[in-house]
């Protein structure tokens, strides 16, 4: 059961025994938003999936830290998904969660035995697009905190990082030998290619980069096509 968080969801696939996928959703999303659902539903023809919701969203307790503590939150799903005796577990984040899987197997080594991380952002306080200032307004501003409580069934707590948490880019450098898929979309209006790209070259030879043509941010852009791959890409990795 995650920390601070709300119960967590397992569902067999077809390689239930072998492997199981631990889902970390974007901000204001939950386990049971129907993207976060239709992303559990195209891995189980891969594995066992885990879906949980982060601390503060949803019908999950506690407030959220917008990546800082949600990796207690991963953490205790990866420990409750490796109770069922699966030979190996495989973090899937998308954006923030994909920030979550970077830091949580670089603070957590030898809890998981693939990363995939996906529209994720490689670094903090990144204000150079549209979408990004109007999260910053959101999690920063009283008013803000407000919209994602009432609007979108967030809680976000209000007081800043103190200390500021590893990066995404230095959590990527820590994670090999684990070997780490970075998925980003050319059209994603929220992180441009400079995050991925960083990702990727901080991991090194245990990385590998694919940048979708055509693909916008996180679950919403990843289509069933994509999610196939991410499949396969485990089962080449992992077996």
């Amino acid at each position: 059961m995650p920390s601070d968080g709300g119960s967590a969801t397992e569902s067999a696939g077809r390689d239930a025994t072998d492997t199981v996928f631990v889902v970390a959703h974007g901000f204001t999303g939950d386990a049971e938003r129907p993207h976060v659902r239709r992303i559990a539903r195209a891995l189980a023809a891969y594995g066992a999936v885990v879906t949980f919701s982060f601390r503060g969203h949803g019908a999950s307790g506690g407030r959220s830290t917008v990546g800082d503590k949600e990796v207690l939150d991963l953490a205790a799903a990866v420990a409750w998904a490796r109770g069922f005796g699966h030979a190996r577990v495989v973090s899937v984040g998308f954006s923030m969660g994909g920030s979550v899987v970077l830091r949580h197997a670089a603070l957590h080594p030898g809890t998981v035995d693939a990363v995939v991380s996906v529209s994720a952002p490689a670094r903090w306080y990144y204000r150079g697009t549209a979408p990004m200032r109007r999260l910053h307004w959101l999690v920063t501003r009283p008013t803000g905190r407000l919209v994602g409580r009432y609007g979108f069934h967030t809680r976000i707590h209000h007081r800043d990082w103190s200390p500021v948490p590893l990066s995404p880019v230095e959590a990527a450098g820590r994670i090999a030998p684990v070997p780490l898929l970075v998925v980003h979309g050319d059209s994603d209006a929220y992180f441009p290619l400079d995050h991925p790209r960083m990702l990727a070259e901080a991991a090194g030879d245990h990385g590998e980069l694919w940048l979708e043509p055509g693909m916008g941010h996180a679950e919403h852009a990843a289509d069933d096509a994509l999610l196939a791959r991410i499949g396969e890409w485990v089962r080449a990795r992992t077996h």
